[in-house]
């Protein structure tokens, strides 16, 4: 993001009113290796690809916000490969991160991982210190501090059924596994924020809270998520695109400023559920309309987003999640100008 792109997104955060609305999207592996016109393996093992990718998505499309911009990852492996687990890299697939706890006996033999040496975070660090020059020479920076959250990652290494299940059979070795996984995140994103002064932001990738009561979230979910947020940024990220009625209230006890969703609940009703304090980031359909259909339904469903919102303040105009694969040119220039013309 740029300087000016960075002001507005905190002024936004402040509940000031931006004319016209802004717009913003989360961009990372399903959708930007395609949209360049190359497979997801080429995006993933070659820098320049990588840094081409991301600097064609901000040229071709001025004034968006691209969320966290310039995104270093290997998709759902990133973070659980510092386990050591096994990672699966498709040539043109999303990569996937086999588990590696087989019985809640294995939780406490897991190591602590070092952010500094293991799995691919090491690669993660490096690229954006070999991109940092070009970043910078197209005048954006790196804002956001990104990991997936405590209860995904805690998915991946167990299995989802698996850790729901723990919570409930015997919740002091899921509470294990989530203080585990939190002591290495927290490291990992202080060794993000040391790496890069320019880090202002952090941004937490978590859709198992929409999987959990409210009861559960309150134990395994709320504490661990305040304690990562509990740093001294002026945004605080966090994506949920699973359900989030149960969670969204709680938004501004995390420590929340921004918040991405899926598309199953309104802005407004998220408005009145985290008293407004809580920026959003959303939310038409994203598949369904911003992928798969016409640009005159993106237009048509960007209008009617626009038009029913009570109030305007806190809203980043995007899709109900990340950007998913196949969202065409058209389609994202169609929902620009709907919005830019409101």
């Amino acid at each position: 993001m740029t300087d000016q792109q960075w002001e507005e997104l905190k002024k936004i955060i402040a509940g000031e009113i931006l004319n016209p609305m802004p717009i913003g999207f989360i961009i990372d592996c399903p959708w930007l290796p395609n949209w360049y016109g190359i497979n997801i393996i080429d995006y993933f093992s070659n820098d320049e690809f990588w840094l081409q990718a991301n600097l064609k998505a901000i040229g071709d499309f001025p004034g968006v916000m691209f969320l966290p911009g310039f995104w270093s990852e290997f998709g759902m492996c990133t973070e659980p490969s510092a386990f050591g687990v096994r990672c699966t890299f498709p040539s043109n697939e999303f990569p996937y991160a086999h588990k590696i706890i087989n019985s809640v006996d294995d939780i406490e033999s897991l190591p602590d991982p070092n952010p500094r040496t293991d799995g691919l975070l090491p690669f993660v660090l490096n690229r954006l210190k070999i991109a940092k020059p070009k970043i910078e020479a197209a005048g954006h920076k790196i804002r956001f501090a990104v990991a997936r959250g405590p209860l995904n990652i805690a998915s991946y290494l167990m299995g989802s059924t698996e850790f729901l299940t723990t919570m409930l059979m015997t919740p002091d070795k899921a509470e294990l596994l989530i203080r585990k996984i939190t002591s290495y995140l927290k490291d990992w994103l202080n060794l993000q924020m040391e790496t890069f002064p320019s880090i202002d932001g952090i941004f937490l990738l978590d859709d198992i809270i929409g999987f959990m009561g409210e009861a559960e979230f309150k134990t395994f979910g709320l504490p661990y998520f305040k304690e990562l947020f509990d740093v001294n940024v002026s945004v605080k990220f966090l994506h949920n695109d699973a359900p989030c009625r149960v969670s969204a209230k709680y938004l501004p006890e995390m420590g929340v400023n921004l918040f991405n969703m899926g598309f199953d609940v309104t802005l407004n009703e998220l408005k009145q559920m985290t008293q407004n304090k809580v920026t959003l980031l959303g939310n038409i359909p994203p598949r369904d309309v911003l992928a798969d259909a016409l640009a005159d339904e993106v237009i048509k469903t960007a209008r009617e987003l626009i038009n029913s919102l009570s109030d305007r303040s806190r809203v980043i105009l995007s899709c109900g999640g990340g950007m998913p694969p196949g969202v065409s040119t058209e389609n994202i220039n169609a929902f620009i100008r709907e919005v830019r013309n409101s």
